[in-house]
C-alpha cells in the first residue's frame, strides 16, 4: 500500500480492430534509493524481476531510454546488453525528443552513429503531462508526433523511420522472422508430441459408448490381456521387463532353487543333537542288555525323524510360491485399472482359486513327505550300507569337489574390518568351489585376499541399530582365525535376499549354516552318559547311514517339490485363467457393472481426443504461415563496446546469476480482436496516453485463427511502482501512467 513493489503479473486484454496482435509486458523502472516500505534491496528486486522476462530467448527488447539524459548511462541498454550479447533482441526507443534543450538534438544517435546498435533506434514523441490533464486522445497525439518529426529540421529526413507507427511495423516484422525461423524445430515438436499419441488415440477414435457390444469386446479383450501377462510374467517372455527387482517366474524359480534348498539344509545340521539322538535310541532299543551289533532300527527311527523335519521347508516354499503369485496377478491387474470393477473382480477370483489350490498342493506336499517315511529302502543304489558306513571317517560332511568352478560373484561390504580406519568397505567377491577371494573393484585385477573354504560355517549376525545392511558371518570351526587376526569376517548385503542368495550360493561350495547349541541344555541337563568304544563305533556307523540315506532323500525331495508345485499350483492357475476366468466373471456381476469406467479414463480419452485434434490444427497452421511469410535478414554486427566500458555495472543478485533460460510459447489470441498493442494505434478506441515502451517479450503472431493447440494466454503485466514513486535510470517512465 506505500510504494511496495510486487511480481505477481497484472492481465489486461484490450480489444479494438485498429491495433496490432502484440503482446507488451511493462517492466518498471530501477528504483535506487528505497521509499515507503520498499526493502533496502529494492533495486536488485526490480533487476531480478526485469531479468526474468527479458533473459527468454523469444523475447524482444525494446530499451527506454528518455533523450534529455546520457544515454551512455542506460540502465535498460547495459541490461538488454548482458542478456542479448549479439543485439538481435534489442530495440533502441528514444523519448522526450521534444524536450531536449534548444540547440541539441539526437540526431547522430537516431541515425545510429553516435552509439550504435545492431537494430538501430526509433524515436517516439508521447504526450505531456499537460496534454493528459487536457484529455488529449491518442488520434492526436499521434498526429502532434509526426508533424514534430516532420517540422524538425534535425529529424524530417528521417521521420519515415520515426514515431510510434514506425516502431509497430517493426515489431511486426521481427516477429515475423522469429517464428519463421522458429517454425520448423516447433513443427518437429508437434509432430513428435502427435506420434506419440497417435497409438493410443486411434483406440479412441472409435469409441461408442452407446454401442451394445462394445463392453462385451472389451470385456473379452481384458480378459485375455489379463491371460497372456500372466503366462509371460511365469514364463519369462514377457515385453515389459522388470530391472529393479526379481518377480512372477524368475522369482519362483529362485524360491526352487536357492531358497527351499537353503531351508533344508539349515534345518538339517544340527551335529552335537543328532548324535546324542542316536546313543539314545541305540541303548533304549538294547535295553537291559549289552548289544552286540549296531541295530538297525536305531538308523530307522532317527531316519524317519530327520525326514518328517522336512515338511517344515516344503511348505514354507508352498507359501511363498502362493505368495509370489498373488503379487503376479495384482502386477497384471494394473491394465485393468480403467475398469475399476472389472479390476477388482478379476483379482478376487484368482486369488480365491489360489487359496483353493493351495490346500491341495499342500496335502500332495505332506503325502510325499509320508511316502518317504512309510519305508527306507537301504537297498538304493546310493546308499553305502553298513560295511561302508564303518569304513568312513567322522568327516563325512566333507564336501565333494566340483572342480574350481565360479559359482556366484559380486559386491559385498566387509564391514568388521577396518573401523578405526573410515567404516566398513565394500569389495568385488568371487565364489569358487574352493575358495572365497575378493577384489578391489569388479575388473578383477587386484586381489585383496583369497580365503580356503576348508572347515568354514556360516551364521547370521543382528542388524545393528545404526545400520541398514543385512549381516551374516563366517568362521572356522576349527576355532582358527579366518582373516589375519579376526576369528569372524562378517560381510554386509544391502536386502535379505541378498544375504539368502549368497548363503544358498556358499551352499554350494559345501559352506554350511552354524546349528551349534548352547553348551548347556535349557534344562540343566549336561548329563554325561556313558560312551565306550563300541558305542562310539555304534554311534559313527548310524551317523554316516542316515548322512547317506538322507542325501538321497534330499536329493529325491528337492526334485520333487517344485514340480508338484508346479503342477497342482501354478498350471492349473494358468488354465483356470484361460479357462474358466471369464465365466466366473460373467457369472459373479452383471457385465454393464463390471465394465464401467472410471472417471479418470474418460477425462483422460477426452483429454486425447482435444490434444489430437489440436496438434493437427497447428501443424495445418505452421503450414500456411511457413509459405505465405517473409522475412528480412538480421543487420550486421556493429560494434557496441561502447555499453560495457560506459559505467561500471551494478553487481547482479545471486538469484540472477542462477536463472536458467525461460521460453514461453507462441500463442495466438481466441477472438477475431486482438489485444492491447505495443504501441496503440490511432483510433477513437482510447482516450489514454501512447504507453512508453519498456523490455518486453516477443508479442504472438497476428491472427485471428484458434490457438497452436495449447491454451491462449493472457498477456501479462507485472505490477510496478506507483506513479508517485520517482523512477531512474534508462527505464525511467517520461509520461504518467495511462
Amino acid at each position: 500500500m506505500n510504494k511496495g513493489i510486487s511480481s505477481i503479473p497484472i492481465n489486461l486484454r484490450v480489444y479494438s480492430p485498429h491495433v496490432l496482435n502484440l503482446t507488451l509486458i511493462d517492466l518498471p523502472g530501477i528504483t535506487k534509493v528505497p521509499v515507503g516500505d520498499q526493502p533496502p534491496d529494492i533495486e536488485y528486486q526490480i533487476r531480478e524481476m526485469i531479468m526474468q522476462f527479458i533473459t527468454r530467448e523469444n523475447c524482444l527488447i525494446l530499451a527506454v531510454t528518455p533523450a534529455n539524459t546520457d544515454l551512455a548511462n542506460s540502465d535498460a541498454l547495459k541490461l538488454a546488453k548482458e542478456v542479448d550479447p549479439q543485439g538481435l533482441r534489442t530495440i533502441g526507443v528514444i523519448t522526450k525528443l521534444d524536450l531536449m534543450d534548444e540547440g541539441t538534438d539526437a540526431r547522430d544517435v537516431l541515425e545510429n552513429k553516435l552509439l550504435p546498435l545492431r537494430r538501430g533506434y526509433v524515436g517516439v514523441v508521447n504526450r505531456s503531462q499537460k496534454d493528459i490533464d487536457g484529455k488529449k486522445d491518442i488520434k492526436a497525439a499521434m498526429l502532434a508526433e509526426r508533424k514534430f518529426f516532420l517540422s524538425h529540421p534535425a529529424y524530417r529526413h528521417i521521420a519515415d523511420r520515426m514515431g510510434t507507427p514506425h516502431l509497430q511495423k517493426v515489431l511486426n516484422q521481427q516477429l515475423t522472422n522469429h517464428i519463421r525461423d522458429t517454425l520448423p524445430n516447433f513443427r518437429n515438436k508437434l509432430q513428435g508430441q502427435l506420434l506419440s499419441i497417435e497409438h493410443e488415440v486411434e483406440a479412441y477414435k472409435n469409441f461408442k459408448p452407446e454401442d451394445p457390444t462394445r463392453k462385451t469386446k472389451a470385456l473379452l479383450q481384458m480378459v485375455q490381456q489379463f491371460a497372456v501377462d500372466f503366462e509371460k510374467r511365469i514364463e519369462g517372455s514377457g515385453d515389459q521387463v522388470d530391472t529393479l527387482e526379481l518377480s512372477g517366474g524368475a522369482k519362483i524359480n529362485r524360491i526352487f532353487h536357492e531358497r527351499f534348498p537353503f531351508e533344508i539344509v539349515k534345518m538339517e545340521f544340527n551335529e552335537k543333537e543328532l548324535r546324542r539322538e542316536i546313543s539314545y535310541a541305540i541303548k533304549n532299543i538294547h535295553g537291559i542288555r549289552t548289544g552286540l551289533f549296531t541295530p538297525d532300527m536305531a538308523f530307522e527311527a532317527i531316519v524317519k525323524k530327520q525326514i518328517v523335519k522336512l515338511k517344515g521347508p516344503s511348505l514354507k516354499s508352498v507359501d511363498l510360491v502362493i505368495q509370489e503369485l498373488i503379487n503376479t496377478v495384482k502386477k497384471c491387474t494394473k491394465k485393468l485399472a480403467n475398469f475399476p470393477r472389472l479390476c477388482e473382480e478379476t483379482e478376487r477370483i484368482v486369488a480365491n482359486h489360489i487359496r483353493e489350490r493351495e490346500g491341495k498342493t499342500k496335502d500332495q506336499v505332506l503325502l510325499l513327505i509320508d511316502i518317504q517315511v512309510s519305508y527306507i529302502n537301504t537297498n538304493h543304489e546310493d546308499f553305502i550300507g553298513f560295511a561302508n558306513a564303518q569304513q568312513r571317517s567322522s568327516q563325512v560332511h566333507k564336501k565333494t569337489t566340483i572342480g574350481n568352478q565360479v559359482i556366484r560373484k559380486g559386491w559385498l561390504t566387509i564391514s568388521n574390518i577396518g573401523i578405526m580406519k573410515g567404516g566398513s568397505k565394500g569389495y568385488w567377491f568371487v565364489l569358487t568351489a574352493e575358495s572365497l577371494s575378493w577384489y578391489k573393484d569388479d575388473e578383477e585385477k587386484e586381489k585383496k585376499y583369497m580365503l580356503p573354504l576348508d572347515n568354514l560355517k556360516v551364521r547370521d549376525v543382528e542388524k545393528s541399530f545404526m545400520s541398514s545392511k543385512h549381516i551374516f558371518a563366517l568362521f572356522n570351526t576349527e576355532q582358527r582365525n579366518v582373516y589375519k587376526d579376526y576369528r569372524f569376517l562378517e560381510l554386509a548385503c544391502d536386502s535379505q535376499e541378498d544375504v539368502d542368495s549368497w548363503k544358498a550360493s556358499l551352499l554350494r561350495a559345501g559352506v554350511y549354516p552354524d546349528k551349534s547349541v548352547a553348551e548347556n541344555d535349557e534344562n540343566g541337563q549336561a548329563e554325561n552318559f556313558s560312551m565306550d568304544p563300541q558305542l562310539e563305533r555304534q554311534v559313527e556307523t548310524i551317523r554316516n547311514l542316515v548322512d547317506s540315506y538322507m542325501s538321497i532323500i534330499n536329493k529325491c525331495i528337492r526334485d520333487l517339490i517344485p514340480k508338484t508345485i508346479m503342477h497342482l499350483m501354478i498350471n492349473n492357475v494358468k488354465d483356470f485363467i484361460n479357462s474358466e476366468l471369464l465365466a466366473q466373471l460373467y457369472s459373479s456381476e452383471d457385465q454393464n457393472t463390471l465394465m464401467e469406467e472410471s472417471a479418470e479414463q474418460a477425462q483422460r480419452r477426452d483429454e486425447m481426443l482435444r490434444m489430437y485434434q489440436a496438434l493437427k490444427e497447428a501443424l495445418g497452421i505452421i503450414g500456411d504461415i511457413s509459405t505465405a511469410t517473409v522475412s528480412t535478414p538480421a543487420p550486421p554486427p556493429v560494434d557496441d563496446s561502447w555499453i560495457q566500458h560506459s559505467r561500471r555495472s551494478p553487481p547482479p543478485s545471486p538469484t540472477t546469476q542462477r536463472r536458467p533460460t525461460l521460453s514461453a510459447p507462441l500463442t495466438r489470441p481466441t477472438s477475431g480482436r486482438g489485444p492491447a498493442p505495443a504501441i496503440p494505434s490511432p483510433g477513437p478506441h482510447s482516450g489514454a496516453p501512447p504507453v512508453p515502451f519498456r523490455p518486453g517479450p516477443l508479442p504472438p503472431f497476428p491472427s485471428s485463427s484458434d490457438s497452436f493447440g495449447a491454451p491462449p494466454q493472457v498477456p501479462s503485466r507485472p505490477t510496478r511502482a506507483p506513479p508517485s514513486v520517482p523512477r531512474f535510470g534508462a527505464m525511467k517512465d517520461e509520461a504518467a501512467e495511462p
